[in-house]
């Protein structure tokens, strides 16, 4: 588990093919933060653009790390197959303080960029979601963007999707990949998980009766 608040700003440096075949992988070699690889293991999960991920080679004192990505992962996220900034998160220890909300890691669509740019001291970021996470976004409720927890301030429903609106103070804006986005780029989306719960119960029928 996480909770969308980025630990690292990192960077993929190496992105090498498992196979001759659309049906393999890749393996990425992230270049990080100093020190941030002290506490981390070989098995450990990393999320990567809000992609849990697990750590397959380490090399602590040159402040790289890599991780094999499944070609089913490579088709279900964006960012991930190029060279290019990631935001960088280790997995929730059971002490840590829940400072975003909870998320699984898991990306349950992309996203496009429709609008980037400052509104006086902030930033407004507008993405069009997939129409089938139209019914998970909600007035202040919660959003993964490429693995940052972020507060849905608008929703406009269309006949293409679902345009959510965003506001990023200055210190996200700086401190993450988010910084580098523009119209037309794509984004990994996590819904909340609690809204995902309650549309399953509302969308299960109810058990039968006993005859």
């Amino acid at each position: 588990m996480f909770t969308g608040i980025i630990t690292g700003l990192g960077r993929i440096t190496s992105v090498q093919a498992l196979g001759d075949s659309p049906t393999h992988g890749k393996r990425l070699t992230i270049a990080t933060p100093a020190h941030y690889l002290d506490d981390v293991g070989l098995g450990d999960s990393i999320a990567l653009n809000g992609a849990c991920m697990t750590v397959t080679a380490l090399d602590a004192p040159q402040q790289q790390f890599s991780v094999d990505v499944s070609a089913e992962s490579l088709a279900k996220t964006t960012g991930l197959d190029a060279p290019g900034p990631v935001n960088l998160e280790k997995a929730l220890r059971a002490n840590d303080r829940l400072g975003g909300h909870l998320v699984s890691g898991h990306v349950d669509g992309i996203g496009q960029v429709c609008h980037f740019a400052p509104v006086g001291e902030s930033w407004e970021l507008r993405i069009l979601a997939p129409q089938e996470l139209a019914r998970y976004l909600a007035y202040k409720g919660s959003i993964t963007v490429n693995g940052v927890s972020l507060t849905v301030n608008r929703t406009a429903d269309l006949p293409t999707g679902c345009e959510l609106s965003i506001n990023l103070i200055p210190h996200t804006v700086q401190n993450t990949a988010l910084q580098y986005l523009q119209a037309g780029a794509r984004v990994n989306l996590e819904v909340d998980l609690i809204a995902r719960y309650v549309a399953r119960m509302l969308e299960a029928p109810p058990p039968a009766r006993a005859a």
